[in-house]
């Protein structure tokens, strides 16, 4: 586990370095809708990250958001977004970050061997403790995630979380905020792709506009997670996310104290999800429901 980890890191940092260089460049788009932007660089870095990983371990699959390498469902696969928040750095906004994210299916539990470099055995480790929150449990799938990495190469930020471990932010450890009162939360909402989707989420943004301290949108699904698992933002609500999204947010997350609800919806690894602090309670929860926001309160 700890060399899955560490070629993980390595992927994102080394494809960090390339979206820094190219953030104030001229993009090439290969895909333009009127809320969303796909690059010729998704593709390109995704590339860079499997190369890296799939060199090391060759019988791990890869799902990415760009497309997959190998067979995604073998008994273990790393999920990638090479780029998040896509639109932000083609306009040259320095919010974006890379998200690596190992799985495993979920009978395989952590405890037996973890994927491992050519020859090598590196047990897995798992240790439950309850301060690390409530673990979301295996995805539709039935994959579960036992490593998650995302780096924000503008920020120089790494947050790396192992299954039943504490999260780290550049190697200190990280916790969720200690808030309770939804009227002093700092709250983020993802603007999802789809016209009915974006229906969906304005009346939960107009509700909790008034109701909390300040709501933020800021355009990159796995570092809103990141935010909250540090305690910056106390909870982030999206309509539809993918699983490249949150695979390793959602893990950095529960290791950091927060909870992850989700629900699966119609779309390729689609979810409905809240993330948050857990300490919000029924304040957060009576805020959304309502008849167009109610599948938020599931998972």
């Amino acid at each position: 586990m700890p060399r899955a980890l560490s070629a993980a890191v390595q992927a994102a940092t080394s494809v960090g370095v390339l979206m820094r260089r190219q953030l104030g460049s001229q993009k090439r788009a290969f895909s333009v809708t009127q809320h969303d932007i796909k690059l010729e660089l998704d593709v390109r870095c995704q590339k860079m990250i499997e190369r890296r990983l799939r060199a090391l371990f060759p019988e791990v699959g890869l799902l990415g958001e760009e497309g997959d390498a190998g067979d995604p469902n073998t008994e273990y696969r790393w999920v990638v977004d090479p780029i998040d928040g896509t639109v932000n750095f083609a306009y040259g906004i320095p919010h974006a970050c890379v998200s690596i994210a190992l799985q495993s299916r979920a009978e395989l539990r952590p405890e037996r061997t973890a994927p491992t470099l050519r020859g090598s055995s590196v047990p897995a480790e798992r240790r439950r403790n309850a301060k690390l929150g409530r673990p979301s449990g295996t995805y539709p799938d039935g994959y579960q995630t036992l490593i998650g990495v995302i780096y924000d190469p503008f920020c120089d930020e790494l947050w790396t979380a192992t299954i039943g471990q504490l999260a780290r932010l550049n190697g200190k450890v990280i916790h969720v905020s200690p808030r309770r009162k939804l009227d002093e939360a700092i709250i983020s909402i993802g603007l999802s792709k789809s016209r009915e989707h974006l229906e969906a989420t304005l009346p939960l943004l107009n509700k909790l506009a008034c109701r909390v301290r300040k709501i933020r949108i800021m355009g990159a699904g796995a570092l809103d997670l990141a935010y909250v698992a540090t305690g910056r933002f106390d909870a982030y609500l999206e309509q539809c996310i993918r699983l490249w999204d949150i695979a390793a947010g959602g893990l950095i997350l529960e290791c950091a104290g927060g909870e992850l609800s989700r629900e699966p919806i119609a779309g390729d690894y689609a979810f409905r999800m809240v993330a948050s602090n857990g300490r919000l309670g029924a304040g957060l929860k009576n805020a959304v429901d309502s008849p167009t926001t109610r599948a938020f309160n599931s998972g």
